[in-house]
């Protein structure tokens, strides 16, 4: 590509810099564009059916252009796919997002968003597509690993903090707007929702983003009463334009995120992704038939540029070298985010002293069970997939561990063999749950054959089939599966395999001191065993570290801080209704906690919950003053144990009268480090705003005024130490 440091796009990038107005130089260059260039910028760079030959080979395995004008020096949008690091490449494989939610870190999700941010210049990339928030209503959904928890504030914050270490470095995209929860029915299904909800439950996520100052908002593929997420005018301008006053980009999801290219363009779409496809065939002619306008191309045309443009002027400067992919820098901070993710559930005596942690000192033989001891098991093959150059599966963290006892793997799922495995173990571990085929990204041929898909594909220049480019161009590894492979989706059950319970009843059976790893995204029904073994970790899938992070918490290198970012019910009846091949759904305000409170029902484990090798205990609690629906409640935490800890103080709120009175909801968290025997203050930043109510004629969230708000400042929801204060709006 042309050197920028020249070009007219680099000297309004300076321009930029100086005080004046991204969109004013964004239009200044988009003048001196001819009508070719200017439609290019509206979609991919790559023709569709190569672009479809590369992906076959990998997914993203470079960044995916778009609107690059060489002769301008404009570098286009360069795609780069995430959550849990840079696809592109061999980068940093993190830990899944939902595992980074467990830990309740803004601080540590922007050391996060900062690495990937500088793996992401390193692969030449400007643009990354990882800021997933999408609210998993319900555990099953395939694609619950890329997002944080359930509860809007929590997913706000921490997408807003992973936006901001990003976009020092490039151009962030939070997805997928809106109402995206269900992956086998994402090409088909209309979500029906009502305004209120939508704009309480499922939208302040997205618009936290938005104050952040994302630069990107990535459409869903999904319906949304009754029109397609990427050429829905309500939106993509009514709410993003006009009710928040959001100056960024908007994006399709790849291929199939949009059904009309000139009713996306007259709907507020900017940008057709990856490749030339919809847009590229059809806006010459739906131009020159008057179904869209070069008004409309401009508007769209002047925002990509000016996105550009603002991300280049602010971004940090300097070089960016190969050898920042998976750092050591990098990898240490993946161990840490992984060690502090997991979640401690159980931790019951056995002879008198609680199984965890355990004394490698003191420990001759382990036994390590399960099919999922020996796997990598990063997460899903599909978008997110992140390619290191190693990882440590928990059998090699557990070995290193424990360099003086012998360490008996038992990865098949062979009954006899993990019972005489763990009798002769002075500990038996256990590491159960899902992997890739079981939950995670789904594109089966058979879906992508259907014909009002395949319609959107432009027409081969060979003559061929489209139909057998599918076929051929999918295959394990790749975001596309043949049929039959039976990759990711959404999950079939809530609970573990069959032959996994009773892998662990026969170990626990030959082993008192058992410990039960699961491994999964989302909320696994664990009834059936739970009470038949002492100790349980939550180990989410843990990255390219997470075999080392593991043995961390197990031996108490680690003291384990993680929290649920979500509520295990006892029953599938204590969930919303499911149906993974529905093509037309509601969607109400309850989920997670909230339905189990509506219910009346007890969680298996709360909202928030986890466990430490310490007791934490919130002594006290005052609320300052309220300013804009804002203020800071200040708390005290003692630690009365004998070990340092890290505690996340959780305030939760409730309307105390009036509509929706008593409904519960996050509305604050903080992290803090308590020594040993000691207490300390924990200032908890909170907002009242997830109180707010839709006010429809102002078209805005509005917190009643003068209403009774109850606080509940806690260690999870509804914890019996809970300390409640009161404050008034």
């Amino acid at each position: 590509m042309t050197d920028t440091s020249t070009t007219a796009f680099a000297a309004a990038v300076e321009r930029v810099r100086a005080g004046a107005a991204p969109a004013d130089e964004a239009a200044a260059l988009y003048a001196q564009l001819d009508e070719t260039e200017r439609l290019g910028l509206l979609d991919g760079d790559q023709p569709f059916w190569e672009g479809m030959a590369e992906m076959s080979q990998g997914y993203n395995v470079r960044p995916y252009v778009h609107g690059a004008v060489e002769r301008l020096g404009i570098p286009g949008i360069r795609f780069v796919d995430g959550p849990r690091g840079v696809v592109s490449g061999h980068g940093t494989a993190f830990p899944v997002s939902m595992a980074r939610g467990a830990t309740w870190d803004t601080a540590l999700e922007e050391q996060v968003g900062d690495a990937i941010g500088t793996e992401l210049r390193a692969v030449g990339g400007n643009f990354f597509g990882g800021v997933c928030i999408n609210l998993p209503r319900h555990p099953a959904w395939g694609r619950a690993q890329e997002t944080y928890g359930d509860e809007p504030y929590h997913l706000g914050e921490l997408g807003a903090a992973l936006t901001r270490g990003v976009q020092r470095y490039a151009m962030a995209c939070a997805k997928h707007y809106a109402l995206n929860s269900m992956e086998n029915a994402r090409f088909t299904v209309d979500v029906t929702i009502d305004e209120a909800t939508l704009h309480e439950v499922y939208l302040p996520h997205f618009r936290r983003t938005v104050d952040e100052g994302v630069a990107a908002i990535m459409s869903a593929y999904n319906s949304v009463n009754g029109e397609w997420a990427g050429q829905n005018h309500y939106l993509l301008t009514d709410v993003l334009r006009d009710q928040w006053g959001w100056d960024g980009i908007t994006v399709s999801d790849f291929i199939w995120g949009l059904r009309d290219a000139a009713a996306s363009l007259n709907a507020g779409l900017d940008l057709e992704e990856p490749f030339a496809q919809q847009r590229a065939r059809d806006l010459p002619r739906q131009l020159e038939a008057g179904e869209t306008t070069w008004e409309l191309v401009e508007r769209a045309g002047v925002r990509l540029l000016a996105a550009q443009l603002r991300s280049y002027a602010r971004r940090e400067q300097g070089d960016f070298p190969v050898e920042l992919m998976a750092s050591q820098a990098h990898r240490d901070l993946a161990r840490e985010v992984a060690r502090r993710a997991m979640v401690l559930l159980r931790n019951e005596p056995v002879d008198g002293t609680p199984v965890l942690p355990l004394d490698p000192s003191a420990i001759r033989s382990v036994a390590v069970v399960g099919r999922l001891a020996t796997a990598p098991n990063m997460g899903d093959k599909g978008s997110s997939d992140v390619r290191p150059p190693s990882y440590v599966t928990p059998a090699d963290g557990i070995r290193a561990a424990f360099p003086g006892a012998t360490v008996t793997v038992v990865d098949q799922d062979d009954l006899a063999a993990a019972a005489e495995a763990a009798r002769a173990a002075d500990v038996a571990i256990v590491v159960a749950g899902f992997d890739e085929r079981d939950e995670g990204e789904y594109v089966g041929a058979e879906t992508m054959n259907r014909p009002e898909l395949l319609a959107l594909f432009p027409e081969q220049p060979d003559g061929g089939q489209a139909s057998d480019a599918i076929t051929a161009a999918a295959g394990e590894g790749n975001v596309v599966m043949t049929a039959g492979d039976e990759y990711g989706g959404d999950r079939t059950s809530l609970t573990l395999r069959p032959v996994d319970e009773e892998l662990i009843r026969a170990v626990a059976a030959a082993n008192p001191r058992t410990v039960v790893s699961v491994v999964a995204a989302g909320a696994v029904l664990m009834e059936r065993w739970r009470h038949d073994v002492p100790a349980l970790v939550m180990m989410w899938y843990a990255g390219m570290e997470g075999g080392h992070a593991l043995a961390d918490v197990l031996t108490g290198a680690h003291n384990p801080s993680g929290r649920l970012p979500f509520s295990v019910p006892t029953s599938e009846e204590h969930l919303p209704f499911f149906d993974r091949d529905a093509t037309a759904i509601t969607y109400d305000r309850f989920h997670g906690q909230r339905l189990l409170d509506r219910l009346g029902v007890q969680a298996a484990y709360p909202h928030g919950f986890g466990l430490s090798y310490t007791t934490f205990t919130v002594e006290d609690a005052s609320a300052g003053e309220l300013v804009d629906g804002a203020l800071t409640v200040t708390a005290r935490v003692r630690n009365g144990g004998d070990r340092d800890g890290r505690h996340v103080v959780q305030v939760y709120g409730r309307r105390a009268e009036g509509e929706r009175a008593g409904e519960t909801v996050v509305v604050g968290f903080a992290v803090a480090e308590v020594p040993a025997g000691q207490a300390v203050e924990v200032a908890v930043p909170v907002s009242l705003v997830p109180l707010s109510l839709w006010d429809a004629g102002a078209k805005r969230l509005r917190l009643p005024s003068g209403v009774a708000v109850e606080l509940e400042v806690a260690s999870h929801a509804h914890a019996d130490d809970a300390v409640t204060l009161r404050v008034q709006a």
